[in-house]
This record gives structure tokens, C-alpha cells and sequence, in this order.
């Protein structure tokens, strides 16, 4: 016991002396890892006796060996023996290097260095002690395999840390710890970039926008902050100038060297799906991608799953696939640098190149896909042979961002044979009066061609001898023949028909609803289509008629069982909606916005089973029924109040609801005013949830947390959440539109998330508290809101010891479309004391 105690107190001398002695250079470079290394620390959990094996995992140069070093320096005098071991790919690869490795390994954690290269023996010397062990950069399971057999070797109390850019290699080696390295914040980031630059903690002055053009190449990646800062330090402007724009098409190459190891390890279908995410898919709907996947021979289920492992690519909440900018720019270099002459590279993206190879038919075997805005360059004159030049093209989009969405690509006629292969063909504005003769049924698996010139879309596609695997045909404005009900076998695998905008449409064949894998059909803008067919069945999720001059809807449409998203709005004719609608039992949101004949809601909609958000903007409806207020006591509801609504049902409708357009109320008349004033003074803090939107470009002086930008990084107390002193947050946000909203045409989505940390294995706890639609405004306004935290939300932050760190507020599409962004924002804690004002 005496000798036991004396150990412990020399041990413990020791790890003071090495705390004091320790070099500290490595740590001077270190910006903003002091809350990763704790998190990662308590996933740890040096204390515990059964958690003995942690994986850092992230793209190549995100900082995980810097992290791995920085844990491994602090806690390493904690162990009886310890070992980094650095670079066990690039080692690994030399002649000898893993028993190299092994033997470097055991020296360190047995203090030999004559240690005899008999592994069981060596182990089980290691088995009776405390070990530490950082294997750095590992790329495959039999790298661990060879270097120590298997975790049964250690105790319990021993603890191994593996960086890796492959999340299978960990699952193969059975760790149960994974931690997913991120991109450096904007305030950590160009800390870390002026430290290169400019030697200081922050850019000199002057070089502010030049180092914010940086932070937006490099994305919070420390190897590219670091590699760009030490390239730029004492440069004069314009090499800044130069060297800024010049990373918008070359990737430098130190960057590139690192970045490309990670693509080196994939097989060939594995690469081609990486190229074709980078040159075309970012931010695209992954399930129509995978069918084009699928065509091309790919294997995308598993290609796509290997990809999402080594970190080159990700699928977002929103079933996007996303990837990170460096690794685009990776992509496309690596596109680029198959030939000096774009005609002779696989992918072609950018319009200069394909400008070129298009106007001077330069045409080649090589090109297998072509992405074109033709936004960007001048009218294109087609040479009817273009294609036959091109027999390996996979991808085909010719496409417009501009308001007038113009087709610049002309073309009088085009020569057979061509698009033999095509599997995706997008050309807005499509010339001629017919799809290309030789355009393969059998292969093609996306079709759209909006804004086009063909006659007769429905005589194109029945040639096809396979259409069923078209899943996407978009708007045809001339389509004036309702396609032949014996055209429906050939669409049993249709998914989306987008027929918006056809100006002539003025019927549907009655099979359309019997489709079995359709769930979205948008007939938006189809100012001729009157009535529906009769619906027997149908799988539909998603069901556009926006501006069609629909009268009623057939009572038949209780049959769309799984119909969650109904679009009636600007339906001027409508006058009345089924009684049958409650037995919609999916049906979420009905919008009912500028339906200027409708009058009344059918009592029946207080059957529905589910909640439901309601849209009645710019109706005649002046009465909500109480029958359809009442089963939403105590669910989410979302109202958009008709500006002729005159009778409000009694406060407890709110108990768990958002309105939004409240600011209208008041504007009524006088009796609906008070019917406000007395739901604000009988609700009290009992909604859930509230979200309201307003002009104005100013924070509310009495936000407590506000900043420029959209994340707010927080210090709160250990028991934040065991106090219940907090009730919950009130949050606001500037949202700014730029003129160039019109490029992207797209649908906005606000969010607003808390971020935790946690000091206990829990799995994820950050939480979305709040999600909004956003439609264009031209001025700034401000969105104001509050959350209160249910009970099940202190249970849960409770019990894993949950900590607020930060709030983000997000805009969706992301701000690589540059349309919408957050301008401010602002956050404030609310106390119970709060609910009295």
C-alpha cells in the first residue's frame, strides 16, 4: 500500500514536471481547439474503466492529427506508457515500414529500445499496463491489424485514439467512439489565417475584404488557411489580388496534394461518382441523382455510402448531396488536369470551355457530361453533328439562371446517331419541335425540358420502348394533347411529372392517379385545366394546381391517402372544397392562399387526424369554424389570416400554435382587434412557439446576445439547464435578399438551432428549435420569434449534462446561391420572471 502510494506520487511530480517542461510551439499555432479537445477529452473519459477507443475522422487537412496531438500532450502523463504514432499511411507504404512501426511503438510504451520483436510477449507485458496510444492517419483496418492484433491485448483502463479520413475503418475495428472533425468558425479561422499573414492575430488594415475573399475559398480548413497565409505573408495587393482570383479555378497545389490522397484510395466508379458530384450534383435532390447513378453502371449505393465514409461528400437533412468547397475545387482540378484542351477532358462546367468546344464543334469521345448556364455566354450556334462527335455522353444540361431564361444554344436540326448514352438530358428551352430520334428509352432516367418548343411531348415519348424509367418530365408550355390513357404502362416507374406552366393543358388522363411510384405531380400555372379525372387510388405525396382555373376538386380525392402537400392557392375559381377532405389522413398543409371565391371551411376539416398548417392569405373566408380550431388545442397549427376574417375562436387554439401574419389583426375591424388583445392576454407564455415577420434592419436594443452574422457563440453556466430558471430563447434575425434572388428561382427555408455540448455519451443533442418557409422581399426585414423549452427538452439536456454553446441561424438553399442571407442576429435567454411581460 506504502509503495502504491509513493507511485502515485512520483507519477503524479512527473506529469507536473512534463506539464512544465512540455514545448509549447505546437500550441502557440493551435486557434480555437480548446473546446474540441474537451469534448473530445470527456468522450474519452480518462476516469472510466470502460470506454478504451476513440476515432477522430474528417477530410484530409480539417486538423484532426493537430487535435490528436494536442489531447495526446495533455493527458499522456496520465498513462504508464504512451506512443503517438504519426503518419501510418505514408510510413506504412515503405519497405518494411509496418514492422517498422511496430517496433517504434513498442519501445515507446515499454521505454526499450532493444525491445525483442515478439509481439504475444511484448502484449502481454502491455497487458497488465495504462497505455496511451495515437495511431495518425490510419487508411485501412489491416494497418491496426498488423500493428497490434486487436484491443483484447490492453486493459481496460488503456486508451487508443485513431485519426482517419474513413469512418468504415472504425466500424471494422469495432471503436465505439467516433468524433467528426469540423471547419474552423469565421472568427477562429481568420485568427489562424492573420497569424501566417501577418504575423498577428488580425489583418492589417486595409486587407480586410482581401482576407475575407480567403475565409470564403478556404472554408475553415486549417491546412488552407495555413498554406495561404504563410504564401501571401509580405505580399503587396496585387499578388493578393492575382493569387484570390486565381483560386477560383486552381486549387493550390499543396492543398490539392493532400486533399487527393483520400480520392486515390477509391476504386474507379467510386472516382467517377466523385467527379460527376463535383462538376455537376452540388446541392442537388440525391434520389434522382442515384437513378442517374444507377444508369451509368455506378453502384451507387454503395459508391455513394463510401464516399459519405471518407468525408469527400455528405447527404444533408434535406436529402441534398453536398460537398465541401476545397473538394469541389479537388474534383474539377482533377478534371482539368487530364488535358490542356477542354474537348479532351471527361466533364465539362465551366461556359468559357464549353463555349469553345460547342461553337468550333470541337467535339471528342472523351466528353462524358456537359453542364452549361447559358446565362453566361453569348448565343451559341449548334452544328447539327455536334453530338455524334460525343458517343460516351452520359450528362446533358443546358440550363438558364438569368430572369429571361433564355436558350442560347440553337440548333436547326440534329444528325442521328447521338444521346445513344444520355441518361440525364436537361435543355431549358429545348428548339425543335421533337426530341432527338435516338434519345434511348432504355437508358435515359431524367427528361426535362422546360420552357421548349416541341408540338407534341406525349408522340415524342411514346417511341421510347422503356419511358417507365423517365422519372422526371418538366414543363412543356405548348402541351396541348392530353397524353393517351394507353401511354400510362409506359410510366410505371414515373416518380415527378412537372407539367407547371403549360399554357394549353386542359385535361388529364384518368390513369395518371394510378401511377405507383408518382408522389409529386405539379400542374402550377396551367390556366386551362378545369377539372380532375376521378381518382380510384394513388400514392401521391405532393399535388400542385396553383393558378389553374380548378372549380372544385372531386370527392374521389379522399383516395390520395398519402397526400401530405396540397397547393390550391391563386385558384380563383374555386368555390368550395369536398367534404370528404378530412379523410386525407397525411395531409399537412393546405394552401388556400388568393382563393378569392372561397368563402367558407368545411366543418369536416376538424376531422383531420393531424396537425395541419393552413394558409387562408387573400381569401373571403370571415370565420375560422371552432370545429376545426378545437382538435388543435394542443398541436401545431399555423394560420395566415384572410384580410377579411372578422371572428377568431377562443384563445385556447393558440395553446401550441405559430400565427403568422398577426400584424394584420389589428387592421380589422374593431371586434377582431379586441378578440387579439384578448388571446395576448390569456395566453401568456403558453404557446410553444411563435414567428413573426416585419420590415426592419435593426436588432431590438433588449436582445442580450447580438451579433453581425449569423452564429452567436454563448458561455453559460454547468446547470443551465437543471435550474429551470430559463424558460426559453427569443430569437431574431435580419434576412436580406440580393438582387440576384432571381438567379436561383428557388424556394427559401429559415431555421434557427441551438448547439450544445455535452460531458456525457448521449449520441447528438443539437436541436432545430425552430423552421420557417421564406418567400423573396425586396427590403430587409426582420424575423422575430420565441421557443419555450418543453419538459422532454430539460429531461433530455438534463441527463446528458447538456451545455448551450452557440446558436446558428440558417437560411436553406445555403449561401452558395448568394440570394439570401443573415444579415444579424440576436438571441435572449427567457426567465421565468419574462412571463409576466
Amino acid at each position: 500500500c506504502e509503495s502504491q502510494l509513493t507511485n502515485e506520487v512520483v507519477n503524479n511530480i512527473l506529469k507536473r514536471l512534463d506539464e512544465v517542461f512540455q514545448p509549447r510551439d505546437n500550441k502557440n499555432q493551435l486557434v480555437g481547439v480548446e473546446s474540441t479537445v474537451e469534448e473530445i477529452e470527456s468522450l474519452l473519459v480518462v476516469e472510466s474503466k470502460d470506454v478504451y477507443a476513440l476515432g477522430i475522422w474528417g477530410i484530409g487537412g480539417i486538423g484532426k492529427t493537430a487535435i490528436a496531438r494536442a489531447i495526446f500532450d495533455k493527458i499522456s502523463g496520465d498513462f504508464e506508457g504512451s506512443c503517438f504514432l504519426e503518419n501510418v499511411r505514408e510510413e506504412s507504404q515503405r519497405p518494411g515500414g509496418l514492422p517498422c512501426l511496430r517496433q517504434k511503438l513498442l519501445s515507446n510504451l515499454l521505454k526499450d529500445k532493444n525491445v525483442m520483436p515478439y509481439i504475444d510477449l511484448n502484449f502481454r507485458r502491455l497487458s497488465r499496463m495504462k497505455v496511451l496510444i495515437v495511431f495518425d492517419d490510419v487508411t485501412c483496418f489491416s494497418q491496426l491489424e498488423s500493428l497490434i492484433g486487436s484491443l483484447d491485448w490492453f486493459t481496460p483502463v488503456s486508451r487508443i485514439i485513431i485519426t482517419t479520413r474513413n469512418k468504415q475503418v472504425l466500424r471494422n475495428w469495432g471503436v465505439r467512439k467516433i468524433y467528426e472533425m469540423k471547419a474552423l468558425e469565421y472568427h477562429h479561422a481568420i485568427e489562424l489565417f492573420s497569424r501566417h499573414a501577418f504575423k498577428q492575430n488580425h489583418p492589417d488594415v486595409g486587407y480586410e475584404e482581401l482576407s475575407s475573399k480567403v475565409m470564403k475559398y478556404a472554408q475553415g480548413v486549417p491546412l488552407a488557411l495555413k498554406v495561404l497565409g504563410c504564401f501571401l505573408y509580405k505580399r503587396e495587393k496585387e499578388v493578393w489580388e492575382s493569387a484570390t482570383d486565381k483560386l477560383q479555378r486552381i486549387l493550390h497545389p499543396s492543398i490539392l496534394e493532400v486533399l487527393k490522397i483520400s480520392y486515390d484510395g477509391l476504386d474507379d466508379k467510386e472516382k467517377s461518382i466523385f467527379l460527376d458530384v463535383a462538376c455537376f450534383f452540388q446541392g442537388e435532390d440525391v434520389n434522382p441523382i442515384m437513378k442517374f447513378f444507377n444508369a451509368s453502371g455506378f453502384y451507387p449505393e454503395i459508391g455513394i455510402s463510401v464516399l459519405v465514409d471518407k468525408s469527400l461528400i455528405a447527404i444533408d437533412s434535406h436529402k441534398k448531396i453536398t460537398m465541401h468547397d476545397l473538394l469541389q475545387e479537388l474534383g474539377r482540378e482533377i478534371v482539368r488536369q487530364e488535358s490542356i484542351n477542354p474537348e479532351n477532358r471527361s466533364r465539362l462546367w465551366h461556359h468559357e470551355d464549353i463555349y469553345e468546344v460547342l461553337t468550333y464543334n470541337k467535339g471528342t469521345e472523351k466528353i462524358e457530361g456537359i453542364c452549361l448556364d447559358m446565362s453566361k455566354v453569348k448565343e451559341i450556334r449548334l452544328n447539327p453533328s455536334t453530338f455524334t462527335k460525343m458517343p460516351k455522353l452520359r450528362f446533358l444540361k443546358f440550363y438558364s439562371l438569368s430572369f429571361n431564361r433564355e436558350n442560347k444554344c440553337k440548333v436547326p436540326y440534329l444528325q442521328d446517331p447521338g444521346f445513344a448514352e444520355v441518361k440525364y438530358f436537361h435543355w431549358h428551352g429545348y428548339p425543335l419541335k421533337s426530341l432527338p430520334s435516338n434519345l434511348s428509352g432504355e437508358k435515359l432516367v431524367l427528361l426535362e425540358v422546360p420552357d421548349n418548343d416541341i408540338e407534341q411531348l406525349w408522340d415524342c415519348v411514346k417511341r421510347y420502348s422503356k419511358l417507365n424509367q423517365i422519372i422526371h418530365a418538366a414543363y412543356n408550355k405548348l402541351i396541348a394533347k392530353t397524353p393517351n390513357p394507353t401511354l400510362m404502362p409506359r410510366l410505371t416507374k414515373l416518380v415527378i411529372l412537372n407539367l407547371r406552366g403549360s399554357k394549353s393543358l386542359k385535361s388529364l388522363p384518368s390513369g395518371i392517379f394510378n401511377l405507383e411510384f408518382l408522389t409529386k405531380l405539379d400542374l402550377a400555372g396551367c390556366p386551362k385545366l378545369k377539372r380532375l379525372p376521378e381518382i380510384s387510388s394513388g400514392n401521391l405525396s405532393w399535388f400542385f394546381l396553383r393558378g389553374t382555373a380548378i372549380e372544385e376538386l372531386p370527392s374521389s380525392i379522399e383516395r390520395l391517402l398519402r397526400l401530405g402537400f396540397l397547393d390550391l392557392s391563386n385558384c380563383k375559381r374555386l368555390k368550395s372544397l369536398p367534404s370528404s377532405l378530412w379523410k386525407l389522413k397525411s395531409l399537412g398543409v393546405l394552401n388556400l392562399c388568393g382563393c378569392s371565391n372561397l368563402q367558407r371551411l368545411p366543418e369536416c376539416l376538424g376531422q383531420l387526424s393531424s396537425p395541419i398548417i393552413l394558409n387562408l392569405a387573400k381569401t373571403n373566408i370571415e370565420r375560422i369554424p371552432e370545429s376545426i380550431i378545437q382538435p388543435f388545442m394542443s398541436r401545431y397549427l399555423l394560420l395566415s389570416y384572410s384580410e377579411r376574417l372578422q371572428s377568431l375562436p377562443k384563445p385556447p387554439f393558440l395553446a401550441r400554435g405559430i400565427v403568422e401574419d398577426s400584424q394584420r389583426i389589428p387592421h380589422m375591424d374593431h371586434k377582431l382587434a379586441v378578440r387579439w388583445q384578448e388571446i395576448q392576454e390569456n395566453r401568456g407564455f403558453s404557446m410553444g412557439k411563435v414567428h413573426i415577420v416585419m420590415p426592419g434592419n435593426e436588432i431590438p436594443k433588449w436582445f442580450q446576445f447580438q451579433t453581425v452574422g449569423s452564429f452567436i457563440t454563448l458561455e453559460m453556466p454547468p446547470d443551465f439547464f437543471r435550474n429551470n430558471i430559463v424558460q426559453g430563447i427569443a430569437f431574431c434575425a435580419i434576412l436580406a435578399f440580393s438582387d440576384r434572388h432571381v438567379d436561383c428561382g428557388r424556394r427559401f427555408s429559415f431555421s434557427f438551432e441551438l448547439k450544445v455540448k455535452t460531458t456525457k455519451d448521449c449520441g447528438p443533442h443539437d436541436t432545430q428549435l425552430f423552421q420557417s418557409r421564406v418567400n423573396y422581399i425586396e427590403s430587409d426585414h426582420l424575423h422575430l420569434g420565441y421557443y419555450l423549452f418543453r419538459e422532454e427538452d430539460f429531461n433530455g439536456f438534463w441527463k446528458c449534462n447538456c451545455i448551450p454553446e452557440a446558436v446558428h441561424f440558417n437560411v436553406f438553399p445555403p449561401l452558395e446561391c448568394q440570394c439570401c442571407g443573415v444579415k444579424k442576429c440576436g438571441i435572449h435567454l427567457l426567465h421565468t420572471s419574462d412571463s409576466t411581460n
